[in-house]
Parts: C-alpha cells; sequence; structure tokens
C-alpha cells in the first residue's frame, strides 16, 4: 500500500507467452472470519487459474507430456471422460495448441460446464446419468477406439500427479517457508492433488498430517472394499460403496488409479467423511462472510478444515485445498432457492425510498 493507504499495483513484471503460462502459482490466503480464536486457517484458492480450477494444472501436462513422448500427433482429436472441470481446462489448453477436443460427460453435471467447455471449442457428449462415471469411461473408449483419437486419461496416467509433485506442492512449501504447517486438507476426483502433494511432503515435511476427505454417502475409500481394475488401470466396474452424492467434482464411482498410490504409500493419515449439506453450508459461508467464492467441492474441504479446527491446540496452522471457483455451480443446490428477483427484505428496504419501485 501506498503512504496513504491506498492499495497500487506494479504488474507482474512480465508478460507470458500464452494463456498456459498463467497456470498454477495460485495464491494461499489466509481465513480471517471464520477460523477459530488461536487456529490459523489457510486456503488454497485453484480459482485463480485461467479456467478456473486447479485441473487446468493436469490438463497442460497431460498434453505437453503426450506431446513430448510423441503419443499425441499435430492435429490429433482429444477426447477425456469428465465431470466438467478437467474438460474446461482441456478445452482450453487444447484451444490455445490446436487439438480438437470431444467431451464425454455425464447429464447430472451442471450445464453451465458444457456451456464453458463449448465457448472453448470443445464437442460435449451426454450420457445417461444413471451410468454415472463408468457409463461415461465407456462412451470415451468406444469414441477413441473407432475414430483413433487421443485419450487424456486423466484418472490413470502419471502426468496427472507429477504435475502437481512440480507446481502444487512446490508452491505450498514456498509459500509455508519456515512457517508451521499442521494439516492438509484434501478431497479427491482424481486424486492427482493428494498424490503428487503427498510425495513431496512425506519427505519434505514428515510431520505435516495429510486429511482426506470424501462424500459421508460415496465413502469408497473408507469401505476398504478394493477397486476391480483391468490391465489399463481403469476401473473394471462401478464401486459398491458409491452413492450419487451433490459434490461434483469428487469421487466418481470408483477408485482412481491416481488415488490409488496415495492409498498404497500411506500418504493419508486420516479420513474424514463430509455430507454434502455441510459442503453447501460452508461453501456459503466463506463466500459470504470471507468473501472467498468456492464451489461445493471447496466448502466440503473447508468443512473437515473447520471440524479440524475447532479441536485443534492453540497455534494449530491448517491449508485446505479449494478446487474451483462457486460460478461452476449455478445450477446445483449450492444455489438452490436464490431469488432471481428480491427478497422480501429487499422489497421493503426499496420501498423505504420513492424511486425506481418494481411493479
Amino acid at each position: 500500500m501506498a503512504d496513504n493507504g491506498q492499495r497500487r499495483t506494479t504488474g507482474r513484471g512480465q508478460i507470458y507467452g500464452s494463456i498456459l503460462d498463467t497456470i498454477g502459482n495460485t495464491p494461499t490466503i489466509r481465513v480471517n472470519n471464520l477460523a477459530p480464536d488461536g487456529v490459523e486457517m489457510f486456503v488454497k484458492f485453484e480459482a485463480f487459474n485461467p479456467a478456473g480450477s486447479v485441473k487446468d494444472r493436469l490438463a497442460v501436462n497431460i498434453i505437453e507430456a503426450a506431446e513430448r513422448n510423441g503419443t499425441l500427433k499435430p492435429g490429433q482429436t482429444v477426447i477425456e471422460a469428465t465431470s466438467g472441470n478437467t474438460g474446461i481446462g482441456l478445452a482450453m489448453v487444447c484451444a490455445q495448441k490446436g487439438y480438437p477436443l470431444v467431451i464425454v460427460m455425464a447429464e447430472s453435471f451442471s450445464v453451465e460446464r458444457r456451456h464453458l467447455m463449448r465457448m472453448l471449442g470443445a464437442k460435449v457428449i451426454i450420457t445417461p446419468k444413471e451410468l454415472s462415471a463408468t457409463g461415461m469411461l465407456q462412451k470415451t473408449r468406444e469414441l477413441a477406439e473407432a475414430n483413433g483419437w487421443f485419450v487424456a486419461h486423466q484418472f490413470e496416467t502419471e502426468a496427472n500427479a507429477d504435475i502437481h509433485e512440480s507446481t502444487t506442492a512446490q508452491e505450498i512449501l514456498g509459500d509455508f517457508k519456515d512457517q508451521r504447517l499442521d494439516y492438509f486438507v484434501t478431497g479427491y476426483g482424481t486424486g492427482g492433488t493428494l498424490t503428487g502433494v503427498g510425495r513431496v511432503m512425506r519427505k519434505e515435511r514428515p510431520d505435516l498430517k495429510i486429511i482426506l476427505s470424501e462424500p459421508a454417502n460415496a465413502q469408497l475409500v473408507g469401505s476398504g472394499e478394493a477397486q476391480k481394475r483391468l490391465d489399463s488401470g481403469e476401473p473394471a466396474e462401478k464401486h459398491g460403496a458409491f452413492e450419487p452424492h451433490p459434490i461434483q467434482g469428487w469421487t466418481p464411482n470408483f477408485i482412481p488409479l491416481v488415488l490409488q498410490e496415495a492409498l498404497d504409500e500411506g500418504f493419508v493419515d486420516e479420513l474424514r467423511p463430509v455430507p454434502g449439506p455441510d459442503g453447501i453450508a460452508w461453501a456459503k459461508r466463506l463466500a459470504a462472510e470471507e468473501g472467498i467464492f468456492t464451489g461445493i467441492s471447496g466448502g466440503s474441504t473447508f468443512a473437515i478444515g473447520m471440524e479440524l479446527a475447532q479441536n485443534a491446540a492453540p497455534g494449530t496452522t491448517i491449508l485446505c485445498m479449494l478446487p474451483d471457483t462457486g460460478e461452476r455451480y449455478l445450477t446445483t443446490p449450492l444455489f438452490e432457492g436464490m431469488p432471481d428477483l428480491m427478497t422480501e427484505e429487499e422489497m421493503a428496504l426499496s420501498a423505504s425510498t420513492p424511486s425506481a419501485q418494481m411493479g
């Protein structure tokens, strides 16, 4: 700030070669109003990525790793099954690099995600909601085999966790250099964030406790039931513990291969389930009381962070991953009951002065 207290900016000191160069280096932000007294709470806010979510990281690395190893040919069509954020990230990357993109997405995911992918040039194939994630994957395999397309394989590819090992984890280390950090809280969609961060933190911050969350009514990891897989690492069938849940982007109806590494290597110190309504409630409170506008997945992670904080010793420091922006959830339960016009309270406030009254 300047001497008079007014905020000033000076630019970032560089000009970026493309939108893809702005991926990563997302901010760690202090939680001021919701954190209990004596507990330091922070969020890593992935909405600052250019396409609005943590999945921008894996999207660019999947494409660039395939370019490096020659599995993706110039002009080849890319295809992927996604609940939305990976598709949006891939659409941004493919638009910049000139690859046609086809996304396969179950009809249960929010319509604004389809609009964003189409705006970025992708084609979107919609599958029946009752078939969930495994139905999306089957359709993706069929279309790829029939047309010779490149499958991104976000749930299986090494490029997923690798980018979190080389970026997300390094950013956390840098942000908390010479500072205490007791807990890192995350959910999982593919498991890439957990696995990549876990690889680094087990070596660099071995005292850090990594907390994994999943929906209370879809506790795949918590069930202890192993995931049946094809030779490719893809799921052979839906996991027996899966039930539909409102935390879009989290916990598909199988345990991803990328996540399996973190489970096998012992990166998870504690597993905590979270009810979907709790995630919605905390996402709303983060927006209204901190000005941090995240989605249901971010609210769900923060709900677990608050659980930890309520019983934590003074001085405890907690970092929660917020995967995306709340704008991905406009047609979901996060905005249920939100009026299009005015509430009674707003109408009364408007009526308190004479001009510009609604009929």
